[in-house]
């Protein structure tokens, strides 16, 4: 095992801090067309030539459906509280909206494992994976959509009832809304500026729409929103370079955080993307900002701006800093200074936070003694959990961190050659090795308890 070894601050070992790991359907689950489950835009991505890395696929992934029981076991091994997952929208609903049931009793059957094993189930309902059918449509940039979610939410949440401790509406809105339909990076790749602000409205629409339905349902279960934020700085000192490390906090920030908590768009934003305007009807704003039990936080990385001349920023990578398996910088103080920020920003408007996603990517391989020996994993989870720790003590209301991720996976544009996991997966064999990270994780935890 490796010499180095994790060490959670103490403020972080109390009971009531929350300890959980991570995945997401289209990353885990494989069969993509077993038991009625419908095709969605990342399999249609997967089968566009040039779109993932390697021309992978979700195809098989690391086969959790069928191997769902032993992943249970798995995470009762490591001896986690908690266990992050999401719902395939077009597993559990056909093309009608009516429930297809071979899909929720999947489901079903996994929450119950759960609990079993004293673990407590925290369902995302929307990670990216939307129905290809309601893409034909206009997809994120249809309002419709935003409907469609709320009937979704609605089912699942009468159907789950009493299996879930927190449900989470959308996985990173940004990410759906800018790579997805903004530059082109993620499904269902549409590359034009002017679609970003009219698809983050409707995920946020189909976000407000759907709280009632989860409240109605479930109403033991907490319910709140994941939002990946990002620290952007400048090296240089020139107002202009100052003014685009701004404009990327407030655009990869407060786009999603304003509209949830104080029900406005930042007016930056018309600065930035003077072409793209999303339709605001009346109404909108009260339902997208209605109050929330929680918010997700994911956090992975810092970014170095400059102005690009214009009316926006470019990134100009720093030289000679530590770097993950995907380029991102590894800066913790990045999201300590996120969180007191939205903390001074919002105030009573900002309700408790869980870590919903923290976490690297590293070329991890088993190694001649059958171990996978992930020593920078260990160092970016200490210094990022004394982050967390830090601004617990400037008084932000953290409650729990989920490590991203359970298990190598598929990462979605860049195939299955960045691994994230605190397990490796061999995807020939399906073979879990749990890396040093997760049995150090599993002493801190046992220790703990």
């Amino acid at each position: 095992m490796s010499t180095l070894r994790l060490q959670p601050p103490a403020a972080l070992a109390t009971p009531d801090f929350l300890w959980g790991v991570a995945t997401a359907s289209f990353q885990i689950e494989g069969a993509w067309a077993t038991d009625g489950r419908l095709p969605c835009i990342w399999g249609t991505f997967c089968n566009t030539p040039g779109k993932i890395l390697n021309n992978d696929t979700g195809e098989f992934a690391c086969d959790h459906y069928h191997r769902w029981a032993e992943d249970v076991d798995l995470m009762a091994h490591l001896g986690v509280d908690a266990y992050r997952l999401s719902t395939a929208w077009g597993r559990v609903m056909d093309e009608k909206g009516n429930p297809n049931h071979k899909g929720l009793d999947f489901y079903k059957r996994l929450l119950d494992r759960l609990q079993e094993k004293g673990i407590q189930p925290w369902v995302t309902l929307y990670h990216w994976d939307l129905p290809q059918h309601l893409e034909d449509r206009g997809g994120w940039l249809n309002r419709d959509t935003a409907y469609r979610f709320a009937e979704y939410a609605d089912l699942m949440s009468r159907e789950l009832k009493g299996r879930v401790a927190g449900w989470m509406t959308l996985n990173e809105p940004w990410c759906s809304a800018f790579l997805g339909y903004g530059n082109g990076h993620h499904a269902p790749g549409k590359a034009n500026i002017a679609y970003v602000r009219p698809a983050m409205h409707h995920l946020l629409l189909g976000h407000g729409l759907a709280l009632p339905a989860l409240k109605a349902n479930d109403p033991n279960a907490k319910r709140g929103i994941v939002a990946n934020v990002g620290r952007g700085t400048s090296d240089s000192q020139a107002p202009e370079d100052q003014d685009a490390a701004m404009l990327y906090e407030v655009q990869h920030n407060n786009w999603v955080l304003d509209p949830l908590l104080k029900g406005t768009y930042p007016k930056a934003l018309e600065r930035l993307w003077p072409e793209s305007r999303p339709l605001v009807l009346e109404g909108d704003m009260e339902t997208i900002s209605q109050p929330i039990d929680f918010l997700g936080i994911n956090y992975y990385f810092r970014m170095n701006l400059h102005s690009d001349g214009a009316h926006g920023f470019k990134d100009v990578p720093l030289k000679d800093v530590e770097r993950t398996q995907m380029g991102w910088e590894v800066h913790p103080q990045g999201l300590e200074h996120l969180l007191v920020s939205f903390k001074a920003q919002y105030g009573d408007k900002l309700p408790p936070i869980y870590i919903t996603e923290n976490g690297m990517a590293s070329d991890d391989a088993v190694g001649p003694d059958g171990q996978v020996h992930d020593e920078q994993r260990i160092s970016f989870l200490n210094r990022h959990l004394q982050a967390v720790a830090n601004a617990k003590q400037h008084g932000v209301d953290v409650k729990g961190y989920f490590c991203w991720s359970l298990m190598d996976n598929f990462e979605w544009a860049f195939g299955y050659e960045r691994r994230f996991g605190l397990v490796h997966v061999d995807y020939t064999t399906q073979k879990r090795t749990p890396k040093d990270s997760a049995l150090q994780l599993r002493e801190f935890l046992a220790a703990r308890a």
